[in-house]
């Protein structure tokens, strides 16, 4: 079992329509060391009528919602709270539900065939800075990189700075791409603040969706 540091217990609140969904995920989120499901919601309405302060730590949020989906539960909870830190979780794994997750503000994707241990980490990862996806969406992700389109916009960074957005985008945290890449958080951060102004993004996200923009041909 994936468990965060001792001192540390994460909160996590569950978006899904399927009932045994949400109960069995939340079962198993509480029996975990360091995990606590602090809500669980049948729709976006009804996230945003129950939700109360203090705000989850991470919020798993299915795609396939009701009447609203999960992509624009995802864009108006990230006006509301930009700091909030939400997974989508869905049978999907097409590149454009990854896209428009990643641009409404989504800082990870995971399909919901992982197994509960894979979906802890992705909600250790997210809690911790990173950018969970699994393998088979990290694949497509990284794959973008050598479209001919993005290796022109690509052009103006170092090849440092290739290295930490390839890092940036594969998911890890700056403190993982510090140790990854034997460098400072001072100078990771530095080399980010780069890459952003380069690829003319503002977060993670949007330089991950810029990436995902760039589809290979059919």
């Amino acid at each position: 079992m994936i468990n965060p540091p001792v001192s540390t217990v994460i909160s996590v609140a569950i978006v899904d329509d399927d009932p045994e969904v949400l109960s069995n995920l939340s079962w198993m989120i509480d029996q975990a060391e360091g995990y606590r499901c602090t809500g669980s919601y049948a729709s976006c309405d009804a996230l945003f009528s129950e939700l109360a302060e203090p705000l989850p730590d991470v919020i798993l949020m299915d795609i396939g919602l009701p009447v609203k989906s999960g992509i624009e539960c995802t864009r108006e909870l990230k006006r509301m709270h930009p700091g909030i830190r939400i997974v989508m979780q869905t049978v999907y794994s097409d590149d454009e539900k990854i896209f428009e997750s990643l641009r409404a503000g989504a800082v990870g994707y995971i399909l919901k065939k992982s197994p509960i241990i894979k979906i802890l980490q992705a909600i250790s990862d997210a809690y911790e800075g990173g950018a969970p996806m699994s393998g088979e969406v990290a694949r497509r992700v990284l794959a973008f990189f050598h479209e001919p389109d993005l290796e022109d916009e690509m052009s103006t960074l170092s090849a440092r700075e290739k290295e930490v957005l390839e890092l940036l985008v594969e998911g890890l945290s700056y403190k993982a791409i510090s140790d990854r890449l034997y460098l400072s958080l001072h100078t990771v951060r530095f080399h980010i603040h780069h890459i952003y102004e380069k690829l003319h993004v503002r977060s993670r996200g949007e330089a991950m969706a810029k990436v995902l923009s760039h589809k290979p041909p059919q």
